[in-house]
């Protein structure tokens, strides 16, 4: 759910050994930082349909052909900052369930509020839809931090705020969902009202037993 978050130089960090690597912070390392700043970069002013090779390799310096050998094409780079960007958006931990998915969908608010995060969110989709193995690692890569992030489900069932069975992923994939489905799908900004309404219809679902996943998952809620 949460897409990788800019680090306080705005740029992807370098990794200790990435692969092809032979050693710490040799030539390929500086060469993957490299590309990856450069797209970063240009995600401030394209998006996917017009970023190409020959942009990338006159911001970054690295030859286009390089580029090509080393990732092929414009969804491969992209596929390659996401999976080596670092940092999510913080897991909130108040004491409550129903403030703690307040706090996260304000922050997903403020996130995708910056025009580059929303490109890039757009062009790791994208490229999902052209290339397995981008495809691959947005699965791999967004499904292990909505995992990290529904830790906070597990919280609030350790609190009894919810059921011990309740699927925390999909509580946190629920209040996700709409972010994605205005950006992607109705193009349209996010705002504080979404916010509110996702974290609040999560929440309430989470409480009356939607997301239970044991013995108790099918019973009927109770009214009132």
């Amino acid at each position: 759910m949460t897409p990788p978050q800019p680090q306080e130089s705005d740029r992807p960090p370098e990794h200790p050994r990435p692969h092809g690597a032979t050693r710490p912070g040799g030539r390929t390392a500086r060469t993957r930082a490299a590309v990856l700043a450069a797209a970063w970069d240009e995600l401030d002013t394209q998006d996917l349909a017009s970023l190409t090779i020959e942009r990338i390799a006159q911001r970054s310096g690295v030859h286009a052909a390089t580029i090509r050998r080393r990732w092929r094409t414009v969804e491969g780079v992209i596929s390659d900052l996401l999976s080596r960007s670092g940092g999510t958006i913080p897991v909130p931990d108040t004491g409550s369930l129903r403030q703690d998915l307040h706090a996260l969908a304000r922050s997903l608010a403020d996130f995708y509020a910056q025009q580059r995060n929303q490109r890039l969110i757009e062009a790791v989709v994208t490229a999902a839809t052209r290339d397995p193995g981008a495809d691959k690692v947005l699965q791999t890569v967004l499904g292990g931090r909505v995992r990290h992030v529904a830790s906070l489900v597990d919280r609030a069932a350790e609190r009894g705020e919810v059921a011990p069975d309740t699927d925390g992923f999909e509580v946190i994939a629920a209040l996700g969902a709409p972010f994605y489905y205005r950006l992607l799908m109705l193009r349209r900004p996010v705002d504080a009202n979404l916010a509110r309404t996702a974290a609040e219809t999560a929440y309430l679902a989470a409480a009356e037993g939607v997301f239970r996943t044991g013995a108790g998952a099918d019973e009927e809620p109770e009214s009132g």
